[in-house]
């Protein structure tokens, strides 16, 4: 039996999209590939952050696909004005550095693609931002005020993926990089072990070797053997304590006991 038209699920209506870009090149080619997807309607362009502002004032878009790194008003600052509207527009962050992910998603991104940008990765944008439109609740990086557990962005076969703080057993320093282990594998991050031990420290995590941080929810087992300490985490893990952090491990293990 057909289906008559009144009794049709409608369309969503097409996006209304503003891309912002101070590089001309860029600009065109994402043009050219939104227009291509047919989930996708007005388009409009803007070549800084200020005048993308003036362009809002005349054209209500659903979506922003910005850059960051722009002079005068940059993408972040824009996303930051863009959080005090009534009614603000998606922002998918469009840009050829992964160090500002974090500060992204603490502005509610909807996604962050990396340059030189792929039409299969944009066209996944586009779905993140129907997704978010249908389902405008979706779970969101903590902010600062509500720090139970924090959500990292990762970058995972050029889509950008999440983790959270609670999932992650250990984290190695590589150079100025740092990977994160769970249960599931390992992510490389664009952050200092250093800069990782300052922050997550409130949250269980300890130095037990200059290249590795250790979450004490994840040890299940500490060991002393030749004089020299180890920890397990879980059944298939066991990391080697470096002497000068073997102290400071056993003594924040027995105020953890203690609580």
């Amino acid at each position: 039996m057909s289906t008559s038209p009144s009794s049709a699920t409608p369309a969503p209506p097409a996006l209304r999209a503003l891309l912002v870009d101070d590089e001309a090149p860029t600009l065109s080619e994402l043009t050219y590939l939104l227009e291509r997807d047919e989930r996708i309607g007005e388009i409009h362009t803007a070549t800084s952050g200020t005048e993308a502002l003036k362009a809002l004032d005349e054209h209500p878009v659903d979506v922003i696909f910005t850059d960051i790194s722009m002079p005068d008003l940059d993408g972040l600052a824009l996303a930051k004005v863009l959080a005090r509207f009534a009614d603000r527009p998606q922002v998918v962050f469009v840009t050829a550095y992964d160090e500002h992910a974090v500060a992204a998603f603490e502005l509610e991104a909807t996604d962050y693609v990396m340059k030189p940008v792929r039409a299969d990765r944009l066209a996944e944008a586009v779905r993140r931002v129907l997704s978010q439109r249908s389902d405008p609740t979706p779970a969101r990086m903590p902010s600062a005020e509500s720090p139970s557990d924090e959500t990292i962005p990762v970058e995972l076969g050029g889509v950008t993926t999440f983790v959270q703080r609670s999932q992650i057993r250990y984290a190695q320093a590589q150079g100025d990089y740092a990977r994160l282990h769970t249960d599931k594998g390992s992510h490389l991050v664009r952050v200092s072990l250093n800069a990782l031990e300052e922050r997550w420290g409130e949250h269980g995590f300890v130095r037990i070797h200059r290249s590795t941080l250790v979450s004490t929810a994840h040890i299940t087992a500490v060991m002393m053997t030749g004089g020299r300490c180890k920890v397990s985490l879980g059944e298939d893990t066991s990391l080697e304590v470096s002497r000068r952090h073997t102290r400071a491990l056993r003594d924040r293990l027995i105020r953890s006991a203690a609580r």
